[in-house]
């Protein structure tokens, strides 16, 4: 497993590393201090799984850094450890495509539980935000778009691996069928969250158990 801490604060990366260490020892870890740093190291290493982001950092302004690493690299999930701990900064970061927010105060425990969720596909969700109620699912629960329009949402290979959730698959049985990589599943499933602005896999099964997918299926542009 290949992670990459961003941070421009060399404390933080190596209290950062050290942690990671801890629950995953046979890691490799890549470091970078900035945006521009953190997609040179992305470029040259193809392998990275995952990528802890701090949004504030020198030369950053707002999101533009999560934006930018996000665009760039789109299969790779990016973790948000922060010092921002308002909820409206969480949920705007979710709702940029972080797959997952960690305020910097958070012990190892949540650290690695977070890291832990984001890597199985899952969305890592603040207790505080699930609690004020304005997690992206919630939020999406009073103003949430049609099933079908959501799922419209998705590319053809996106809804591929939607219907092979439904069926219980993991992502290792999804990686071998589609003859792709691990990281690629992965990066589908968090994308196919975000699509259906639900949180977790069985949130997915509970909300498309009435859809007709061959019907969607065969009709899906592209």
């Amino acid at each position: 497993m290949q992670l990459l801490i961003v941070d421009d604060h060399p404390l933080f990366r190596d209290a950062l590393a050290s942690a990671i260490r801890l629950a995953y020892p046979d890691a490799i870890l890549h470091e970078a201090d900035g945006i521009a740093s953190a997609c040179a190291v992305l470029a040259a290493n193809r392998g990275i799984d995952l990528t802890l982001l701090d949004l504030s950092m020198q030369g950053v302004a707002g999101f533009d850094g999560l934006v930018t690493v996000r665009t760039r690299f789109p299969r790779v999930p990016i973790l948000i450890v922060s010092g921002h701990e308002d909820p409206r900064i969480m949920r705007e970061a979710l709702q940029h495509g972080a797959a997952g927010y960690v305020p910097k105060a958070v012990d190892k425990a949540t650290l690695t539980r977070a890291i832990s969720d984001v890597l199985s596909g899952a969305l890592a969700i603040p207790p505080e935000l699930a609690q004020a109620g304005s997690a992206p699912s919630q939020q999406a629960g009073r103003g949430k778009a049609p099933l079908a329009e959501r799922v419209a949402r998705l590319t053809p290979q996106q809804l591929r691996v939607l219907m092979m959730i439904r069926q219980g698959k993991l992502n290792k049985q999804i990686a071998h069928e589609l003859q792709v990589g691990d990281s690629t599943v992965k990066a589908h499933v968090s994308e196919i969250l975000r699509k259906l602005e639900v949180i977790s896999r069985t949130q997915i099964v509970i909300e498309t158990a009435l859809l007709d997918f061959e019907q969607i299926h065969n009709t899906h542009p592209g």
